[in-house]
């Protein structure tokens, strides 16, 4: 099924972000609101303690359970946040880079934060999405 969601660019703005300025969907597309998702293991325990790569790659793991459990996927995410517990734009970058990758050509907005501490022990990484969707009818 093809995605609700319309990527906006423009030239007036710079071309290095790497990602859109702008998402549309249509009015009847559902919106699909996604906790923070975090790098949690199946038993609660935190992956990748003191690894920012591998906290973010659990967490686009986490993330697409969730699109799945309602009804969507990567492609219908329409903007993301993405919040890094450290004051060093190194450890931002890293983070993003695997965002950026797993999103692939699906460059929703996004908006990249460093911020003090997150909700659980170690956790280094966290994902906020909302996604919209057209369900059959």
């Amino acid at each position: 099924m093809p995605s609700a969601v319309s990527l906006i660019r423009s030239s007036q703005l710079s071309s290095v972000a790497q990602y859109a300025y702008a998402a549309t969907a249509p009015a009847e597309a559902r919106l699909i609101f996604l906790a923070g998702s975090c790098p949690l293991n199946e038993d609660g325990s935190t992956a990748g303690i003191g690894d920012y790569q591998a906290q973010a790659e659990k967490a686009i793991e986490n993330l697409h359970l969730a699109l799945e459990a309602a009804g969507a996927e990567i492609t219908d995410v329409i903007s993301t946040r993405v919040l890094v517990a450290s004051n060093q734009q190194a450890d931002l970058v890293t983070a993003w880079e695997v965002v950026h990758a797993a999103f692939g050509d699906h460059d929703v907005p996004s908006t990249l934060m460093g911020v003090t501490v997150l909700g659980y022990d170690h956790q280094l990484v966290e994902i906020e999405a909302v996604a919209a969707v057209m369900d059959p009818a």
